[in-house]
């Protein structure tokens, strides 16, 4: 009690004596009062702490990635590398240091690209090293692609129990088509225990060539991702191609033409880190005051005002492969929510918005992903770190369509048009082909799992391209796959059908001509938008008696009858009803005329009738995308 009582004289002491931050800073952390400016007591307290990076000569820096499958160790073994550099302490409990969002720390995945800056002594030598942790789910290559500009080299980690998988195939040919660098690295025990892990970074320094770039050429900074902070509006991470930045600078964007004064540079260690000056080379992030998230394109090239630059190629957009409609739970919400998406897109670039609208859930938007994974992590960011409840429709993929007659190809400015709205499917009459986005698919799996893959395929309307065994028990199948086959839950059953051993990749492959048809989705005679499907032929009694038997376990009973159907034009093709909840009106009649009681149930069936013509059936939100999954048998 009397320590607590001296530590309380002391605080108050000290706060009396100054209210300038800097005047605690020799104080030990418990004695610091709270300032009142704590932005001005960041800084002041950062500067103390500040790297001089200016020691670090061009031939000094290091800039790489680490790729890899999904779970083959890629984040475990970037906690290593920052334990062995001294840049966090080593504790037991330093797992997934990098993956800073929540999703991914619930997942087990990386969904984002992250940066650190190490700094490591070899053979008497200080480096710096720009270590960039990349995701390894297919549906978040973009991230990679993006992470391997600023590199000039990579870590290609493959788990020693696994192999080579579908993923590690793919971020190979990206590292090699970027003409980058790769070192492949086997993890079989390293990645936990960090065995052998310094060797690594020697490596790294003896393989990975320095950054072909000079601090005497003009600014020029490609700004490969970005974040929203909402007290210091954007900040951007940028990689140094020329010249050198620092407070006070004032830049120009190439994109917008903009021009901002810089607040604020620093590096990343991993937590942001000002540093007086950032050199060609290295990789870092800026703040310069942009308010408004249009302001920082991702791809965009930052120059001195008064020194234009040739722009650097930037990236090749992303193409969304699904998309899916979205709108506020609550109406009243709208510009919460439309600030919450621009906010997120800022730092996903990846997705795609379209304003949209519905008859039932009013305005909204029609998001691009790259994925149905990259479309749940979209969903689950919104409601944690923005606290944004919304509704996602069925996810979809873009037809197209080709127009029959010159009146249409001059309306539509066109002779195809793009449908991401099943809802805007245009009639058969209209067009003289529909053509559906296609991909070529990578299975790799043990032989033992061959047949059952091999059935699922063929369910799948897929065409086998190759089958070539890697190894004496593992094959590479490729397959041609209509893209709206695998996006819902093709993984999952390949999965299940494999015990977990196979793994699955795609590319795109572009349209080719298909037999397709609009299914609408019937509760009660009312049309739902939201559940609109496009399906091929020859499929839409399956997949409509399919859809209306999930609709029949999701839709909750009510005190009427609803029926759900699934139609093709005017044609019902399937139809299951939900039963209602049933009063027994007969409890008071403990005998007497059989009329007394057929009267009551006419009342009854009469009452329940009005109810069915004048109830609201309301779809639960899970039920857009739990519809469309089938069963791994079916």
């Amino acid at each position: 009690m009397f320590a607590l009582a001296k530590w309380v004289l002391g605080l108050l002491v000290v706060r009396k004596k100054s209210c300038n931050a800097a005047a605690f800073l020799h104080l030990p952390p418990w004695r610091q009062p709270f300032p009142v400016d704590p932005t001005q007591f960041y800084r002041q307290y950062s500067t103390r702490n500040q790297k001089d990076v200016s020691m670090f000569p061009v031939e000094n820096i290091r800039n790489f990635s680490i790729i890899a499958h999904v779970d083959h160790g890629k984040s475990t073994l970037a906690d290593r590398l920052l334990e062995i550099t001294g840049t966090i302490s080593t504790t037991g409990h330093n797992k997934q240091v990098l993956d800073k969002l929540q999703v991914e720390r619930e997942r087990g995945i990386t969904v984002k690209a992250q940066t650190a800056s190490l700094f490591y002594n070899h053979e008497g030598t200080n480096y710096l090293l720009n270590l960039i942790d990349t995701p390894g789910h297919v549906d978040f290559n973009y991230e990679v692609s993006r992470s391997l500009s600023a590199c000039q080299g990579v870590l290609l980690v493959v788990d020693a129990n696994e192999g080579i998988q579908a993923q590690t195939v793919a971020n190979f040919y990206l590292a090699f088509e970027a003409q980058l660098s790769i070192i492949p690295v086997i993890n079989k025990i390293s990645a936990k225990l960090g065995t052998n892990v310094e060797r690594v970074l020697q490596e790294v320094i003896e393989k990975i060539p320095p950054p072909d770039v000079s601090t005497n050429d003009p600014l020029k900074a490609l700004v490969f991702d970005s974040t929203y902070d909402h007290f210091r509006g954007v900040i951007a991470n940028i990689a140094l191609f020329g010249g050198e930045i620092q407070k006070g600078h004032k830049i120009m964007s190439s994109h917008t033409k903009k021009t901002y004064e810089v607040s604020e540079v620093g590096i990343l260690t991993p937590n942001e880190q000002p540093v007086q000056k950032l050199y060609a080379g290295q990789v870092g992030y800026l703040i310069a005051g942009m308010k408004e998230v249009t302001e920082a394109q991702i791809g965009d090239t930052l120059c001195l005002h008064k020194q234009p630059v040739e722009p650097l190629p930037g990236f090749k957009s992303a193409k969304p492969m699904v998309f899916a409609g979205m709108y506020p739970a609550d109406k009243s919400e709208y510009n919460n929510i439309k600030s919450a998406v621009e906010k997120l897109t800022l730092n996903d670039s990846s997705v795609t918005v379209h304003r949209d609208s519905s008859l039932v859930l009013g305005a909204g938007w029609r998001l691009g992903f790259l994925g149905l994974l990259h479309m749940e992590v979209f969903n689950q960011r919104l409601e944690q770190e923005y606290n944004a409840s919304v509704i996602l429709t069925a996810p979809t993929v873009p037809y197209k369509a080709v127009l029959s007659s010159a009146k249409l190809i001059k309306e539509y400015r066109g002779e195809e048009i793009t449908i991401i709205n099943p809802s805007e499917f245009p009639d058969n009459s209209m067009v003289s082909a529909y053509l559906e986005p296609t991909v070529l698919g990578t299975i790799i799996t043990p032989d033992e799992y061959i047949g059952k893959i091999l059935a699922l395929c063929q369910t799948r309307s897929a065409v086998q391209k190759d089958m070539v065994y890697i190894d004496e028990h593992r094959v590479m199948l490729k397959y041609l796959f209509p893209l709206n086959e695998i996006i819902v839950d093709f993984y999952d059953a390949l999965k299940s059908l494999s015990s977990g051993y196979a793994s699955f990749d795609y590319e795109d492959a572009g349209y080719q001509p298909a037999d397709l048809i609009k299914m609408d989705i019937l509760l009660n005679g009312n049309s739902v938008e939201e559940l609109v499907t496009i399906v091929q032929k020859e499929k839409a009694f399956t997949v409509g008696k399919t859809m209306c038997e999930r609709l029949k376990d999701v839709i909750p009973r009510q005190l009427f009858e609803i029926a759900i159907q699934a139609a093709i034009g005017s044609k019902i093709i399937a139809r299951e009803t939900v039963k209602p909840y049933r009063k027994d009106v007969l409890a008071k009649c403990y005998g007497g005329d059989i009329s007394r009681k057929m009267k009551l149930l006419k009342r009854q069936a009469e009452g329940k009738k009005k109810l069915r013509k004048i109830g609201n059936v309301e779809v639960p939100k899970d039920a857009f995308i739990s519809v469309l999954k089938r069963q791994p048998d079916k």
